[in-house]
Order: C-alpha cells, then sequence, then structure tokens
C-alpha cells in the first residue's frame, strides 16, 4: 500500500484466553441475529435465515465453533453459534462429523446449511483467522470482527480472504461487521470479502472494510462468471487501494455505501458484469468507478451519488473510470424493494450502524438510524419494505382457505416407522399418520406438473401435540429453504410454483406424528 496503516480495533472488544471446550447449549429460540432480517439479495432464492429455530449453543474458541458444527444431528440441522472474545490459531483445532468438515486454520463452513454465527457480550474478534464458506448455503454471519489474515508470512489462513466463499455457495447474509487488514498484497494480505466459482445471493450490508489493498471481488478471473445477484448496503469501505469491490459477470446492487480513501480505484465493473450504484457517497478518492486493468468492459446503472473531492484519470487501454461524469450505460432490474437514505446523509448514517459492536443499527431511509426491532418475529415475515403490503390479507398464521393441493397428490419422505405410511399425510384423515423411525425425518407432497403453494398447515396426531421441534420446509425442485421455525401449524412463505415440497423435522421432544400435510396456493 502507498500509506502506513493505523489499525483502529474497536477499543470495546475483549479478548478472553480458553481453553478449547465444547459449545454450552443455552436455548432453542429464533436466531437473534436474525431480529430485524435479511436484506438485498439474500433475501430471494427462498431467503436467508441462517440457524432460525434450531438450537443455541455458545462458543469462546474455534474449536468450540467447530464441535458445535459437528455435534448437529445433521450437516442440515439449524444451529445459532453466538460467540464471544477472541478466536485464533491457538484455539482452532479440526473436528471430525459426520454434519460437518472443517479445518484447523480456518473456521470453516463446508458443505453446510442453516447456520447463524453471531457475536454475543463483549464481542467476537478472529484474529489471523479468516472464515471460510464453501459448498453451502443459508449462512449469516453478524456483529463479528475479522481481522489480519493473510495468505503469506505467518500464521496463514484462508487464502488471505478475511471471509471468502466459493463453490456453489447459496444466500449468505454477512451484516455489522467489521473486515480489516494492516497492509496489502505485499504485506502478506489478500481480499477482505471474496466470492467465487457459483456464488449467488449475498448481501454485505451495515459493516465496515478497511486498511487493506483489496476490498473484495466477485469472480476470480475474467472467465469466472458464474457468481451475482449480490448486494452492498451501508459499509463503509476505508483506505483501501482497490476493489471495493471488483466484479465479474453478474448483478450487483451497490447503495448507500460511503467510499472514503481510496487509493487506485473503486469499484471495477468488467468481464460483462452489470452493477446498479445507487445514492453513494464517495469522499477524497481516485477513479471511484470504471472498468480497470482489463479490455473486457462491465456496465453501470447510477443514480443520486456524490462526489466529494474525487479525482478521475484520463481514459487510455484498458483504464476506463466512468467519470468525471459518470453515466449509465445499461439498466438493471432489482427484484426486491428498498428504502434509499439520501447520499448526503450517508455519511453520517453509516458511521452510527456500520461495523460490529453497534448494536445492530439499521436505517429505514429516513436518514435516523434505527434500533432493531425486538418484536420482530424474524426474517420469514415481510419486512417494512415489503412493496405491497396488504393490510386486509390473511397473516401466514391464519387458518388457511381454499382448496387443499394435497389431496390427491403424491407423497414419500426420508423413513418412515412401522405401521405409518407417507400417504396418511395426504388422506385428510385425522386418525392415520405419518412418523419417522427416529425423532428426526422428513416427508412431502408431489405434484405432476408445477404447483403454486404459499401456506402449509402441519397437524399432528392427537396425543403427539408439541412433540414437533425444529423444522425447515424445503423446496424440494431446488433445494431452497421456503420457511424454518418450531412446532406445528399453519407455516406461511413467499408464492413458489414447485413439484414437491418437503416438511423436514430436525428437532424433536417426542415421536413426532404428522397427521396432515395440506398444501393451499393462498
Amino acid at each position: 500500500m502507498r500509506r502506513p496503516v493505523a489499525l483502529r480495533l474497536n477499543a470495546a472488544l475483549a479478548t478472553l484466553a480458553v481453553a478449547a471446550a465444547t459449545g454450552v447449549v443455552l436455548s432453542m429460540p429464533e436466531a437473534a441475529a436474525a431480529a430485524s432480517g435479511a436484506t438485498g439479495y439474500a433475501t430471494q432464492n427462498g431467503g436467508t435465515t441462517g440457524g432460525a429455530g434450531g438450537q443455541t449453543v455458545r462458543a469462546t474458541t474455534g474449536t468450540a465453533i467447530h464441535q458445535a458444527l459437528c455435534g448437529r444431528a445433521s450437516s442440515s440441522t439449524p444451529i445459532t453459534i453466538e460467540v464471544e472474545g477472541t478466536i485464533n490459531h491457538g484455539n482452532t483445532s479440526k473436528v471430525s462429523g459426520d454434519s460437518c468438515s472443517t479445518a484447523e486454520d480456518k473456521i470453516e463452513l463446508k458443505q453446510i446449511s442453516n447456520v447463524t454465527i453471531v457475536g454475543v457480550g463483549g464481542g467476537a474478534v478472529f484474529d489471523q483467522l479468516g472464515i471460510h464458506i464453501r459448498e453451502s448455503s443459508n449462512i449469516i454471519i453478524q456483529n463479528v470482527t475479522v481481522r489480519n489474515v493473510k495468505k503469506s508470512g505467518s500464521p496463514t489462513s484462508n487464502g488471505g480472504d478475511a471471509i471468502g466463499m466459493e463453490s456453489g455457495v447459496r444466500n449468505v447474509w454477512v451484516d455489522h461487521t467489521t473486515l480489516e487488514a494492516s497492509g496489502g498484497e505485499s504485506e502478506g494480505y489478500d481480499g477482505l470479502f471474496d466470492m467465487k466459482n457459483d456464488t449467488q445471493y449475498v448481501t454485505l450490508s451495515y459493516s465496515v472494510l478497511r486498511n487493506s489493498g483489496r476490498g473484495g471481488l466477485i469472480g476470480s478471473s475474467e472467465s469466472d462468471r458464474s457468481n451475482g445477484y449480490v448486494t452492498f448496503h451501508h459499509n463503509k469501505y476505508e483506505n483501501i487501494d482497490s476493489r471495493t469491490p471488483l466484479l465479474r459477470g453478474g448483478i450487483s446492487h451497490i447503495y448507500n455505501n460511503h467510499y472514503v480513501d481510496l487509493h487506485e480505484s473503486g469499484i471495477n465493473s468488467r468481464a460483462g458484469a452489470r452493477a446498479k450504484v445507487d445514492n453513494n457517497y464517495f469522499q477524497d478518492s481516485k477513479d471511484v468507478l470504471g472498468t480497470f486493468y482489463t479490455d473486457e468492459a462491465g456496465y453501470w446503472q447510477v443514480s443520486g451519488n456524490i462526489f466529494d473531492n474525487v479525482t478521475w484519470s484520463e481514459r487510455e487501454g484498458d483504464n476506463n473510470p466512468a467519470g468525471p461524469d459518470p453515466r449509465s450505460n445499461t439498466s438493471v432490474s432489482i427484484p426486491y424493494s428498498y428504502n434509499l437514505d439520501a447520499a448526503d446523509c450517508v455519511p453520517g448514517v453509516v458511521s452510527q450502524t456500520a461495523g460490529a459492536g453497534k448494536g445492530l443499527k439499521v436505517s429505514d431511509g429516513s436518514c435516523t438510524p434505527q434500533n432493531p426491532d425486538p418484536t420482530d418475529p424474524g426474517p420469514t415475515d415481510p419486512g417494512p419494505t415489503d412493496p405491497d403490503p396488504d393490510p386486509t390479507d390473511p397473516g401466514p398464521t391464519d387458518p388457511p382457505t381454499g382448496t387443499n393441493l394435497s389431496i390427491g397428490a403424491g407423497s414419500d419422505g426420508s423413513s418412515k416407522a412401522a405401521g405409518t405410511s407417507y400417504g396418511n399425510v395426504r388422506d385428510g384423515d385425522m386418525g392415520t399418520y405419518w412418523s419417522p423411525t427416529g425423532s428426526t425425518g422428513s416427508v412431502s407432497v408431489k405434484w405432476g406438473s408445477a404447483t403454486t403453494v404459499s401456506k402449509i398447515n402441519i397437524r399432528e396426531a392427537a396425543g403427539s401435540e408439541g412433540n414437533i421441534g425444529s423444522w425447515r420446509v424445503v423446496n424440494h425442485d431446488t433445494g431452497s429453504v421456503l420457511a424454518s421455525g418450531s412446532g406445528a401449524g399453519v407455516i406461511g412463505f413467499a408464492r413458489t410454483s414447485l413439484e414437491k415440497i418437503t416438511f423436514e423435522i430436525t428437532g424433536s421432544s417426542g415421536t413426532p406424528r404428522v397427521a396432515e400435510f395440506e398444501t393451499y396456493a393462498g
């Protein structure tokens, strides 16, 4: 880097030196981390709920985090891991198990789903230890600091990325984090937030990225164009050389971010990438938007941005800045609703909300930071940005009306106890039921053609009421999680066209007995 880096850590983050130990089970509530719900592209593809509805454990070491992942009934059993203290190489070791695939030199979230990692108490600091997400889905990381992760020197971790995602990753929400380094590539650091090899439906929100040569990228090379659908909002990029972010292919939505002291370039849209860039505040920086270091162009749609003391270089060869008067050269349609803060108040709003240890404060578009709503039932409910809320619509827990689509459909599942049948859940008879062979399992309703469903009703057999604990509703066609929670009853979700829907029981307090798995269009 061209300038000395003054690493600024939140003094409120305490460090705890604790021997590796198994996490302590606290409770089984909805994930506290998801109080306000995911935003941006993480709300698409079935949504991002993390460990909602599953067990909650406390971890003070990296080994304990891995043990919590490996101690689940399956790799998809929901879990929230509350982290406090300093997580480093000295207290992080590999743990083996059927529900995990971990490593000793990083926090490994590999081939798993439905996990929340959230900093609590005095704070969580991942010191020189990166977080690696690979072949995984439905992950939330919130209220943590990741610092000084190196790819060369000692110790090394995660290829030098603070948070890195690759290989078939879906639905990740990273929120209220602080990601920081102490220099650039020559000092041994790489990216702060990288996405590669088919990573999609990701949101980075209310985070601080600073003191690094590279902010982050989407796509590892000009040919890696399988990534995209990524939202960046209300983040602060500060004292960074370039890649804020670098975009290769795909679609990104970049709004209400504060960029300060970018030395070489900022948003680098290339290799066919398309970015919607709204109401950001660019300050004391150089070449904050354009296509740089390649002749394979990218594109942008711009509106409402402020350029405060931004300098622009001349267009020449593979250097094509968008300024000094940035104009749109594409159009990008955004499928979700969102509230824009005015660009002139972005520095103030971001300074009060972004980063770990800020109390999870957010903005509702009024330029005034808001505390998270403790009464919000969770991320599966429509948020304040619902594009067309209708107060007269029935809620997701109201008794369903209309035709039970399960009658006459087919069914199958993961296992069935003696004397029970998959077909019993769609026969309209409360006297018959299906049970798995153990305490967990799944049952599905299926049709011969695409059928629209937005609500199901799980009815337990007499004498077994309350036995069903945590569950997930899955679009079997795509593997997307439509809803998660605990207890039987009516479950609502976004209208979805599918041929097979699965109710997966991931926890129970007794033998689950599902008498009826009813499905409804609305």
